[in-house]
């Protein structure tokens, strides 16, 4: 590996009071090592599988691009997407009892009463620092070694190859990483690409594989919109005044066919009404009170409810996330950002946070907004001792979709419902498909209405096969993908939830391990040998079929949109328009 001794501790992450363990310094003394195993992206499959890889004897190395370890685990979604809490287990299951162990300690608890938290062995809701201690610690007990701030290299210079296997890859800073097996642990699927293995971005037709939640939907789109009639126009009524920001003026598209649009990101925020721990939203530099319009007029419209939603964590402090027509997600904004270049998605990200801030303080403090509300935000503030080397501010964009691997099996709608059920299982999926808002758009009424919300049930856990993490075996060998798995957009809607992404790193890395155990390649490893390890380390690879019979066996029919429970009892409302 071409990375010396100065280059490691200059780009390591510092894991014990600033001082490298010496099991870092010495994974570095050869220029030439070649691991058993490089992990690309220290999320929260990227760490577990290093933990995993580490107890099973291998050699591995955990690259992180940015600053930041623990993906959205540590990035301020503390309130854990679940679905059926008995499918999770394994290390994933493992790391949510840690955090349960992490609050038995009272002196965690600094702004409120120790309480117990969590249902019975583990904690399911914690704050964006407790998962960081817990991550840390899991990493140095296993002396897995971590470069952060090491992208790799976009195009074809990133990855080398023989044959189909990966031999090496190569970083902005002219490292060169040497394994035997590589993991793919990052939400974009940038090892993955560059490694010319097939993948998708955008929502397929729902022909594609069959399904019905797929595609354009703006009939079945009926949650997180704006339940008045709010014009799109800079001045009320006149189109040649100019489109307001935040709406684009082309034609959705016809319901169900597929389209380039991603479901829109946004920052979790970790907020606090603790006053001695709270710091205030302040305007941002280059405010400009347009880009609110749409919520001012949406407000003005009958609009009465808060545009967030701040689940509870520990210590008084929030993960807050989007909630209704005109909240923290900027629709719209992402489309090229699985695809972009470093530079594209650094003003990507800065776009949102600079809208996301602008938003809280405009909802703090804005005359336009009702009274009661700016009262009620008034009271909360960014949590002063979360992100703190960040001024407070997560560190980690809530990616909730970019590629996803065209693999050996491709998880869809059906397996989510188990109307397929796969064989191979590695572990286990249960949360809704959901899918927020993918674009905003002008009605034929003439209004402004968001499209692409989609929270169905899969009425309970259904199997994720090992051929979603792998990449078809003409395109490469030696890769495993975890977080761009290979699944459809509403599927993955379902997968992607951060314990699924740890259970995933967990088997991805027992794959790893055993095909080199056996010099087995990862296509022709088997199964039967891989199931028995996972089950014996924990995995959940399915659950009593009796007691968690599909609750949906049938397409849902479409409907007209409804309003939804304690929407404001408008007058005039922007439905949505009905099939082309």
């Amino acid at each position: 590996m071409n990375l010396n001794r100065r280059d490691f501790i200059k780009t390591t992450t510092i894991l014990s009071g600033g001082i490298l363990l010496p099991a870092y310094l010495k994974s570095c003394q050869s220029p030439d090592q070649v691991y058993d195993l490089v992990i690309y992206g220290a999320t929260s499959a990227g760490i577990i599988a290093a933990v995993k890889a580490a107890q099973m004897g291998r050699s591995c190395i955990l690259v992180e691009p940015s600053s930041h370890i623990g993906g959205l685990t540590t990035g301020g979604l503390g309130a854990t997407d679940l679905g059926y809490a008995d499918a999770i287990g394994g290390m994933s299951r493992g790391f949510y009892q840690r955090l349960r162990e992490y609050y038995k300690d009272d002196s965690k608890w600094k702004y409120e009463e120790p309480q117990i938290v969590g249902a019975n062995d583990t904690s399911w809701f914690f704050e964006p620092s407790a998962a960081m201690a817990v991550y840390k610690q899991m990493l140095e007990e296993n002396n897995i070694p971590v470069v952060i701030n090491d992208r790799l290299i976009l195009g074809s210079k990133g990855v080398n190859k023989r044959g189909k296997s990966i031999t090496s890859i190569v970083t902005e800073k002219g490292n060169v990483y040497y394994a035997k097996m590589f993991i793919d642990a990052s939400y974009e699927g940038d090892l993955m690409a560059m490694a010319g293995v097939s993948f998708h971005v955008g929502r397929e037709a729902n022909s594609v594989y069959g399904e019905t939640l797929n595609g354009i939907q703006k009939v079945r789109t009926h949650y997180h919109i704006f339940p008045g009639f709010v014009d799109p126009y800079i001045e009320p009524g006149n189109p040649q005044s100019g489109i307001l920001p935040g709406v684009h003026g082309e034609e959705p598209g016809k319901d169900f066919e597929g389209d380039h649009r991603i479901q829109a990101y946004c920052y979790r925020l970790c907020l606090t009404d603790v006053k001695e721990n709270s710091i205030p939203f302040e305007k941002p530099q280059g405010y400009e009170e347009l880009e609110y319009e749409l919520l001012f007029r949406n407000f003005e419209a009958g609009e009465n409810r808060i545009p967030w939603l701040p689940h509870m964590m520990p210590n008084r402090k929030t993960d807050t996330n989007n909630r209704w027509g005109f909240s923290t997600n900027k629709i719209g904004i992402n489309y090229d950002y699985p695809k972009g270049n470093y530079g594209l998605r650094e003003s990507i990200l800065a776009e949102q946070e600079h809208y996301q801030k602008g938003l809280m303080w405009t909802l703090a403090n804005h005359p336009r907004v009702p009274e009661p509300i700016r009262t009620e935000v008034k009271k909360w503030g960014y949590a002063a001792d979360e992100f703190t080397h960040n001024h407070s501010w997560p560190t980690q964009i809530y990616v909730r979709e970019a590629r996803r691997m065209i693999g050996e099996y491709v998880m869809t709608e059906n397996d989510c419902r188990r109307i397929s059920v796969a064989d191979q299982s590695i572990g286990m999926g249960s949360y809704t498909m959901d899918s927020h808002n993918v674009q905003r758009y002008i009605t034929r009424m003439g209004c402004v209405q968001n499209e692409g919300n989609i929270e169905v049930s899969t009425g309970g856990p259904y199997v994720i096969p090992f051929g979603c993490i792998l990449p078809n075996r003409q395109e490469c060998d030696n890769l495993l993908v975890t977080c761009a798995v290979s699944a459809s957009h509403i599927a993955f809607g379902s997968i992607r939830m951060e314990p699924v992404f740890m259970i995933l790193g967990q088997s991805a890395a027992t794959a790893a391990s055993l095909a080199l155990e056996t010099n087995t390649g990862l296509h022709e490893l088997s199964y039967p040998r891989l199931r028995e390890k996972l089950l014996e380390d924990g995995q959940r690879l399915d659950l009593d079929k009796e007691k968690f019979l599909p609750l949906l066996p049938e397409s849902e029919p479409l409907r007209e949109r409804k309003r939804i429970d304690n929407e404001p009892n408008l007058s005039k409302g922007c439905v949505v328009d009905y099939f082309d």
